[in-house]
């Protein structure tokens, strides 16, 4: 019901159907209403009751607080939630029945919030790319302690220039001069350090390209570079070996061609944050290298992360990656 005057009202309009404006408070109304207000306050405050006053400007903010003694497991995000979630939930479940931890797999939105989210101390056991870990282990000391065995069987991987099957003026990796390229994110290993690094043995540099650009948005970042060249934004793209086989259900394949592979380089590997007691570090890693990807009872764990294995690692295995960052110039302190 509306309290406000119609248009009829307004206009002085008379009859059976006119408005009629509320009767207007006199002075006995008024008292009655002051009378009644005041024996509501006597009925809500006792005798010796004194008010509280609230501060509205000191405030707590109240959320999800976690258990101080639960494990915070990430996956870097070079590929959706959903996808990062569907292949390491079996494996973080495992660990949690072998170690008898309360472990908690965490989704940081890029790479930048996952160096972040270490630096804060937010990330306890990551699984990372190559130079995602020198970056935070030179910044933060995070340790490396096991790696995986790729589904071909190598401890390494490589990265993949891609470009449109029906782009004529691109055949070589020399002709990528002068073009348009999308990459994963700065921090990806096989979506651009790797790349970057073969452009620079063909003698391309960074400023030989009409534009470098990244992909935005949370997660996804392999998969977006392939729609992104697919759509024709870009004249080329950098992914992981591997990342074409994800999109298979979103694109035709026949219209992606492949310009080459960078060499091969360590694979992703697990790594603890400086601080975390030694027991808790051999717990997990124990567990993790009893894993048998030829056993039965670990083969639907190996099959959703898509690994064939994982071996011991330790930080010099990555000197590699230090020394292909250095000779493109970049320092993973910054």
């Amino acid at each position: 019901m509306s309290f406000w005057p119609t248009q009829a009202f307004r206009s002085g309009a008379a009859g059976p159907g006119a408005r009629r404006p509320p009767p207007s408070w006199n002075g006995r109304s008024l008292l009655a209403l002051l009378l009644a207000l005041a024996a509501l306050s006597t009925l809500s405050c006792g005798l010796d009751e004194q008010p509280i006053l609230v501060d509205l400007a000191k405030r707590e903010e109240i959320g999800y607080r976690e258990d101080p003694g639960t494990i915070t497991y990430a996956y870097v995000p070079q590929y959706f939630h959903k996808v990062s979630f569907e292949r390491h939930n079996p494996l973080v479940e495992y660990l949690k029945r072998e170690t008898g931890l309360s472990i908690r797999q965490v989704f940081p939105d890029s790479f930048d919030d996952y160096i972040r989210k270490t630096g804060q101390g937010k990330i306890d056991i990551s699984f990372a790319n190559p130079f995602v870990y020198i970056k935070v282990n030179r910044r933060y000391g995070v340790e490396a302690f096991a790696r995986i065995v790729e589904l071909d069987g190598k401890e390494n991987f490589r990265g993949q220039i891609i470009c449109r099957s029906d782009n004529d003026a691109i055949r070589t990796i020399e002709d990528c001069r002068g073009k348009r390229w999308v990459a994963v994110d700065p921090s990806s290993a096989g979506g651009y350090l790797y790349a970057l690094g073969l452009f620079w043995d063909h003698g391309i540099r960074k400023e030989d390209f009409a534009e470098i650009s990244f992909v935005p948005g949370p997660g996804g970042q392999q998969e977006k570079v392939v729609l992104a060249v697919y759509s024709g934004r870009y004249d080329i793209g950098s992914v992981r070996e591997g990342t074409l086989e994800l999109v298979s259900d979103k694109i035709d394949l026949n219209q992606i061609r492949s310009l080459g592979y960078t060499p091969w380089y360590p694979g992703w590997m697990y790594s603890a944050r400086r601080g975390l007691p030694p027991e808790t570090v051999s717990s997990i890693r124990d567990a993790l290298l009893r894993i048998d990807c030829l056993d039965n009872r670990y083969r639907a764990i190996c099959d959703a992360a898509h690994f064939a294995g994982i071996i011991p690692a330790r930080d010099q295995d990555y000197d590699t990656i230090r020394e292909l960052a250095a000779k493109v110039g970049i320092d993973p302190s910054h």
